[in-house]
C-alpha cells in the first residue's frame, strides 16, 4: 500500500528485527507466550550465592613444600531442572597448612571468584595461571609432566574442573594417532630393554622411555628419537612435522 508523506524527510531509521517481532506477537491470535519461553538465567555478579553449593576438592603435592595444597572448586547450577541446565564455576578456595604463601593465595582464590561471578568466558584463567612460571625453577611431577610454578599447577588444576564440567573440550587424539603412539612407544621401549640407559635420580620419567627429553608442546619427558627424529610419546609432537 502507499503512503503519501507531505512532510521533509529529515532523519530516517531501519527496523529492527526485535521490532518486528513484538508487533508480530501484538497480532489478534498469536499463541500466548507460555513458562517455557521465560528468560534463561545466565551467570552474572548480581547472582545472590544459594545456601548449598557442589564442588570439587583436588589435592596438589609438589617437591616445594611437604605439606599439600587443597584446591576446591564450587560451581552453581543454572536454570536448574530445565532444558538449559548448566553448572558454572562460581567460587574457589585453597588450603594448606603451609603459611609461606597465604598471603598470594589468598589474593589469588579472591581474584579467581570475582572472574568466576563476573559470567562470560572464563577459561582464559587456565592459560594465564600456567603461563606463570617460577624464577627458582619448576619441578617434575609424577609421570615426567614439568611443572615451572605451584601456580601454574594449580592453573592445571583448574582446566581439569573446567573440562569435568564441560566448559573445555576434552582435547584427545585420534584412533590413528593413537596407533602410532603407541607403536613408537613400544619400538622405544623395546629399544630401550636391549641398550639399557641409566637414568639420572631425578629422571622420573614415569612410564616413558629413560632419558626421555621435554615436550615443548605438552611438557611432559617423553621426546625419544625415533627413525632419526625426535618424536614426543605422549601428544605425538615430532620435530620432523
Amino acid at each position: 500500500m502507499a503512503v503519501k508523506i507531505d512532510s521533509k524527510i529529515i532523519d530516517y531509521e531501519v527496523a529492527r528485527a526485535e521490532a518486528e517481532a513484538k508487533a508480530g506477537e501484538s497480532v489478534e491470535g498469536a499463541p500466548e507466550a507460555g513458562p517455557e519461553s521465560a528468560a534463561i538465567e545466565h551467570m552474572h555478579e548480581e547472582l545472590q550465592r544459594p545456601e548449598r553449593l557442589e564442588g570439587q576438592t583436588y589435592k596438589i603435592k609438589t617437591p616445594l613444600s611437604e605439606h599439600a595444597l587443597y584446591v576446591t572448586v564450587n560451581d552453581v547450577i543454572l536454570n536448574e531442572g530445565t532444558e538449559h541446565e548448566i553448572r558454572r564455576p562460581f567460587e574457589v578456595f585453597i588450603n594448606s597448612k603451609n603459611m609461606d604463601h597465604f598471603q598470594w593465595i589468598v589474593a589469588l582464590t579472591r581474584i579467581v571468584s570475582a572472574v568466576f561471578r563476573k559470567g562470560g568466558d572464563c577459561t582464559f584463567l587456565v592459560e594465564e595461571l600456567r603461563s606463570v612460571f617460577d624464577p627458582r625453577g619448576g619441578y617434575f611431577k609424577k609421570g615426567g609432566r614439568f611443572m615451572p610454578s605451584l601456580v601454574a599447577e594449580i592453573g592445571d588444576v583448574l582446566e581439569q574442573h573446567l573440562r569435568s564440567i564441560g566448559m573445555m573440550e576434552t582435547e584427545g587424539l585420534d584412533e590413528h594417532q593413537r596407533r602410532f603412539i603407541e607403536q613408537k612407544k613400544a619400538e622405544a621401549e623395546g629399544r630401550a630393554a636391549q641398550e639399557p640407559i641409566e637414568a639420572d635420580c631425578d629422571d622420573s620419567t614415569g612410564d616413558y622411555p629413560p632419558g626421555a627429553e621435554l615436550c615443548g608442546k605438552c611438557h611432559t619427558k617423553a621426546m625419544v628419537i625415533m627413525d632419526g627424529c625426535l618424536t614426543c610419546l605422549n601428544c605425538g609432537e615430532s620435530k620432523c612435522g
